[in-house]
Formats: structure tokens, sequence, C-alpha cells
């Protein structure tokens, strides 16, 4: 029904404009309040993002502008690409790298100011989905949203497949609310002593748990991220290893067959020897014979 689709789409943009710790507690709660009403399950299964899924949700919504030129840009390549060949795709495709390259630092940045560490891993993935976005334009349409729960990938050839990829299939065709940074205020001065410094410290105390919770997921994360990195690495390191003993095997074989031709040859060298010896031999006789045979007929 388009009015629940525009409900969850509402609800979807403010949810996925908070923190990384904050978006499942907020999520159930708004699911809660919603209960009874035909946006309480769709509400509930909205998926909480990747990490560098959120850090691309964060881009969209913290520098909008930028993001705007770099998904006209890529329609504009994707244009431009069309009625080019060689040398020119690979200055295009180098320039798209170094732009999003860019925008990934900043985005990296902006994480930063939220208090959460970007490695290069999920870097990678967040440049990705940058470079997806400005290679197909559905991928682009997902950016925009401001609702990806996983990263992207695409080459421009097949289509993808961004059924998983958002928060609702409606997302596609929707652009994020801009969320302007909030500037700190100059700090409350106090004469008297507040009589509710203890609730505020409280309520200081649970905000900091909150934010490490964040930390601590985006820390989870990382670690995955490195650890699926280094089981990958070391089953390429068993593989090369295995390669390299295959190969020790094979140069042995090698060396035992060159040994062995060497001393075949010294043999054969030998017999040969021998042969001419024997040639030379009875070449001389030969030539006496002859001589003899000469004296008597003369």
């Amino acid at each position: 029904m388009p009015d629940v689709s525009e409900g969850l789409l509402e609800i979807a943009d403010n949810l996925y404009a908070l923190a990384l710790g904050d978006f499942t507690p907020a999520r159930d709660a708004r699911a809660k309040e919603l209960k009874g009403t035909d946006l309480a399950a769709p509400v509930k299964a909205l998926r909480k993002p990747s990490l560098a899924a959120w850090v691309v949700n964060l881009l969209v919504r913290r520098d909008a502008a930028q993001v705007t030129q770099v998904l006209d840009l890529g329609t504009a390549l994707r244009e431009a690409a069309a009625g080019m060949e060689g040398d020119e795709l690979r200055a295009l495709t180098r320039q798209r790298r170094q732009l999003t390259a860019a925008v990934t630092t900043g985005a990296r940045s902006l994480a930063a100011e939220e208090g959460v560490r970007v490695t290069q891993a999920v870097a990678d993935q967040v440049e990705a989905t940058l470079t997806a976005a400005m290679v197909d334009e559905r991928c682009a349409e997902a950016v925009r949203s401001g609702l990806l729960v996983t990263a992207l990938a695409a080459t421009g050839v097949d289509e993808v497949d961004l059924s998983a990829a958002v928060a609702t299939p409606e997302a596609l065709g929707f652009s994020a609310t801009p969320v302007e940074p909030v500037e700190p205020g100059p700090p409350e001065l106090h004469v008297v002593p507040d009589p509710d410094a203890d609730e505020k410290a409280v309520a200081a105390a649970r905000e900091q748990v909150s934010e490490t919770e964040a930390a601590v997921a985006a820390a989870r994360e990382a670690l995955d991220a490195a650890a699926a990195e280094v089981t990958e690495l070391e089953a390429r390191g068993m593989q090369l290893q295995a390669e390299i003993e295959e190969l020790r095997r094979k140069l042995a074989e090698v060396e035992e067959s060159s040994d062995q031709v060497e001393e075949e040859l010294a043999d054969a060298e030998d017999v040969r020897a021998e042969a001419e010896a024997t040639l030379a031999s009875a070449a001389a006789d030969h030539d006496a014979a002859a001589a003899a045979l000469a004296r008597l007929q003369g």
C-alpha cells in the first residue's frame, strides 16, 4: 500500500541516519510503538547496516552535495564511455579511481567525527560502493537513498542484484534527508550548584556507554573483516607453499636426470675414444698391408 510504503521510508530514513550502535534499539522501540499497525512488521524487519554501508549512508546525509556531484559525474562518465576506446577508457578509469579514493577519505573523516574508526578493509568496501554507483545507474539510486545495508560492487557490465543491498525495495528512487552537523554551542556557566547534576551525570554516562557500544560493534566488524582476510591469505600461502614443494620435487627429478645423462655421456665419450683408437690401429694395419702388397707386386 502506498501509504505504508511512504511511512516505512520515512521511518527508515530516520533510523538509518542514527549512529550504528543506536540502530537496533531504536528500530525495536519504533516497531513496539507501531504494534497493531501495518507498519510494525516491516519496521521490525529493517536490517542493521554493515559498517561500510553505514559509512556510505553517513556520507550521503552529511555531504549530500558532494555525493550528488559524484553521482551526476558518474552519469556523465557512463555516457562518455560509450564513445571511447583504449587509452581514453583507461584514462577515464584512473580519473574515477582518484575521485572515489578522495571521497572515501572524506567519508572516513566523517566517521571519525562520529567516533568510529574505519579500517582499510572497510574503506575498500566504501570505495567499491562509490565506484559501483558511478558505473551502474541502479547502484547510484541505492546509494542516493541512504538506506544501504551492505556494500555494493559492480562492473558496469552485468546487472547488480540489489534486493538484499537496501533496507526495502522502495528505497530505489528515494533520496535520503540531508543532515547538517550540529555545531557545539558555548558551554553553559552556572553560578550556583546544579541540583540535577547527579541525574545529568547518569545520563551522560549512559550516552557514553551507547557510544562505546557503537565503537565495540565497529571494532568487532573490523576484526571479522581482518580475520577473514588473514584466513584467505593463509589459504593462499598454503597453496603457494604446495606449489613450491611440487616445483622442488620436479627440480630434484630434473637434477637427477641431468646427473644420469652426464654419467652416460662420460661413458659414451670413453667408448668413442676406444673406437677411435681401434680405427687408427686398423687403418695403420691396412696401410702396412697395402704397402707390403705393393712391394711384392713391384
